[in-house]
C-alpha cells in the first residue's frame, strides 16, 4: 500500500507538470525560433565580427565596460542552444546547422583575433585576459545555471532574461583570448581559455537539452534513448570536471599557501617590523618566494629557517628570500637603508640572466617589472622605487648600492619616488653639509629635477648650488632671506633614472 500511495503521488505530480507546464508550451513556435536564429547568416556573421572585435578591445584596454557591450552582441548563445533543443529531440538536421553554425562562428572570431594583435602594439596580458585562462568547476557550475536560465527563457517566452545569461556566459572574450594566445604564442593562455569556452560550450548545449526534454520536447522518443541523453549529460560534465577541479584545487592551494607565507615571515621578526612587498611563484619547483621586511633589526639566517618552516606547513619545498631593510622604531625612520642578504652570500646571482634581474630590481624596488627600463648594451638597469614609509633620500640611496650589489654584472640606477622631499641643508662653521649635498646631486640626477636653493647669503646659495651640480645634479639659486633651504624647480621632471 505504502508503493502504491508513493507511485499514485509521482503520478499526480507528472500530470500536473504536463497539464501546467508542459501544456503551457507552444513547442512548435520555439523550434522555429530556435531554428531561425540558430544557423549560419550574414546576419550572424556580421556580429560575431563585431563582437569579436569589441570583445578583443575590451581585454587589451581593459574594460569591463566594454566587455559587457561585446557580451551582448554576440550570436554564439543561439547555435549552442540549438544544437541543446537538437540532441533533446535527436533533430539531426538542426544539430548538423547549429554545429557548422558554432564552428564557423567561433573559427572567424579567433581568426580575427589573431590577425588583430599580431598587428596591435599592445600585447600584454591584461587582467581581464589572465582571468579567462584558468577555469575552474566554478565556471561550469556558472554555465549550468546559466543555461537553465536561457533554456527557460525561450521556452517561456521571457527573451529578457537572455540578456542576463548572455554576460553570465561570456561566450565571445574566451574566444578573443583563444586568439591572443595563438597570435604571442602563448600555450598556457590558448590552452586556459579554450578549455573555458568548451565548458561553457558543452554545458550550455547538454543543459538546454536536458531542461527541453523537462518540458516535453523529445516526446516521441523512446526511454532507451533518453537514459542515452542522460549518461552523455553526466559522462561529458564528468570529463569536464576532472581538470576544472584540479585548477580549483590548485587555486584553492595558491589562495591558502599565500596566507600561510605571509603570516610565517611576520611571525619570524619582532615587533614593528612591517612586510613590505611580497611575490611569489607558484610555477616554480620549488616554490619561490622573494619579499621586503622592513624590520629594527636584521636577522641572519632566516632564509633557511622560513624555508624549513615553510615546507612543514605547506608539504612542498620552498626557495624563499627576504630582503630586510632597517628601520628606526624610535622614530620610524629609515637609520641605515640597506638590503640584508639572510643567505649566505655565495646565494646564486643573477648576473647571467637580463629577465631575472629585472624581475630582482623590480621587488627590490617595490616597482612593477614592466617599468624597469634596461639597457643590455651598457648593462644598466633603471627604475623608480615605489614609497616605503619612514624612507627618506639617504634610505633610497642606500637601496640602490645595495641592489647594485645583488645584481652584479649591472650598474643600478634607482630614481626615489617622486613626491620625496629634498634633503635639509646646513652650513656649520662655514662648511656646507657635504652629506646632504651629495643626497640633493644624487636625486637630482635620478630623477632629472633641479632644485631650488633659497635662504641664506647669496654665497651660501653660491656654493650649495655648486656643490649640486659637481655631484652630477642639476640646481640653481632661488630668493633670498630666512634659513637656508631645498626644493624641486616646479616643473615637469624629465624622463627618471638617470642613466649615465
Amino acid at each position: 500500500m505504502q508503493t502504491n500511495g508513493n507511485g499514485t503521488g509521482v503520478g499526480k505530480l507528472r500530470r500536473w507538470w504536463r497539464i501546467w507546464a508542459v501544456g503551457g508550451v507552444d513547442h512548435a513556435d520555439v523550434l522555429r525560433q530556435i531554428a531561425e536564429d540558430s544557423g549560419w547568416s550574414g546576419r550572424y556573421a556580421f556580429l560575431i565580427v563585431i563582437s569579436a572585435g569589441i570583445s578583443l578591445l575590451g581585454l587589451l584596454i581593459p574594460s569591463v565596460a566594454v566587455l559587457i557591450g561585446g557580451m551582448l552582441l554576440s550570436p554564439l548563445m543561439m547555435p549552442i542552444i540549438g544544437l541543446g533543443f537538437g540532441i533533446a529531440t535527436l533533430d539531426f538536421s538542426e544539430i548538423r546547422r547549429a554545429a557548422i553554425a558554432l564552428a564557423a562562428g567561433s573559427a572567424l572570431a579567433v581568426l580575427l583575433s589573431t590577425i588583430f594583435v599580431s598587428i596591435s602594439p599592445v600585447q600584454t596580458i591584461t587582467s581581464e585576459i589572465a582571468g579567462r585562462t584558468q577555469p575552474t568547476l566554478f565556471d561550469l557550475l556558472v554555465a549550468l545555471l546559466s543555461a537553465i536560465a536561457g533554456a527557460y527563457a525561450l521556452i517561456r517566452g521571457r527573451g529578457g532574461t537572455v540578456v542576463g545569461v548572455a554576460i553570465a556566459i561570456a561566450l565571445m572574450p574566451p574566444l578573443a583570448v583563444v586568439g591572443f594566445g595563438i597570435a604571442t604564442w602563448n600555450w598556457t593562455v590558448f590552452s586556459g581559455s579554450l578549455l573555458l569556452f568548451m565548458t561553457n560550450a558543452v554545458t550550455i548545449a547538454l543543459t538546454a537539452a536536458l531542461v527541453a526534454r523537462v518540458y516535453g520536447f523529445g516526446s516521441h522518443l523512446s526511454p532507451h534513448h533518453t537514459g542515452w541523453q542522460l549518461v552523455l549529460f553526466v559522462v561529458a560534465l564528468g570529463i569536464l570536471s576532472v581538470p576544472l577541479g584540479a585548477a580549483l584545487k590548485r587555486i584553492a592551494f595558491e589562495a591558502v599557501a599565500q596566507r600561510q607565507v605571509r603570516d610565517t615571515v611576520r611571525a619570524r621578526f619582532p615587533e614593528g617590523s612591517r612586510l613590505s612587498q611580497i611575490e611569489i611563484d607558484f610555477s616554480r619547483s620549488p616554490i619561490q618566494v622573494r619579499a621586503v621586511m622592513l624590520t629594527p633589526k636584521i636577522l641572519p639566517q632566516t632564509d633557511e629557517a622560513l624555508g624549513m618552516d615553510l615546507k612543514a606547513r605547506l608539504a612542498q619545498p620552498v626557495d624563499i628570500h627576504v630582503d630586510q631593510l632597517h628601520i628606526s622604531l624610535d622614530t620610524g625612520a629609515a637609520e641605515a637603508a640597506q638590503i640584508a642578504r639572510a643567505a649566505e652570500t655565495n646565494s646564486p646571482s643573477p648576473t647571467g640572466s637580463r629577465d631575472r634581474a629585472i624581475a630582482e630590481l623590480a621587488l627590490i624596488a617595490g616597482a612593477d617589472p614592466s617599468t624597469i627600463r634596461a639597457d643590455d648594451a651598457a648593462r644598466i638597469l633603471s627604475a623608480t622605487a615605489a614609497p616605503l614609509p619612514g624612507l627618506g633620500l639617504e634610505g633610497y640611496r642606500a637601496l640602490e648600492a645595495r641592489a647594485s650589489g645583488v645584481l652584479r654584472g649591472w650598474t643600478v640606477r634607482l630614481a626615489p619616488p617622486l613626491d620625496i622631499d629634498p634633503p635639509e641643508i646646513a652650513i656649520r662653521q662655514g662648511v656646507v653639509d657635504g652629506l646632504a649635498l651629495d643626497l640633493a646631486g644624487w636625486a637630482s640626477a635620478r630623477l632629472g629635477r633641479p632644485i631650488v636653493v633659497t635662504g641664506g647669503t647669496q654665497a651660501q646659495r653660491e656654493a650649495v648650488v655648486e656643490g649640486i651640480i659637481a655631484r652630477g645634479g642639476r640646481a640653481e639659486a632661488g630668493s633670498a632671506g630666512g634659513r637656508l633651504g631645498l626644493s624641486w624647480l616646479s616643473a615637469e621632471p624629465a624622463a627618471q633614472g638617470d642613466a649615465r
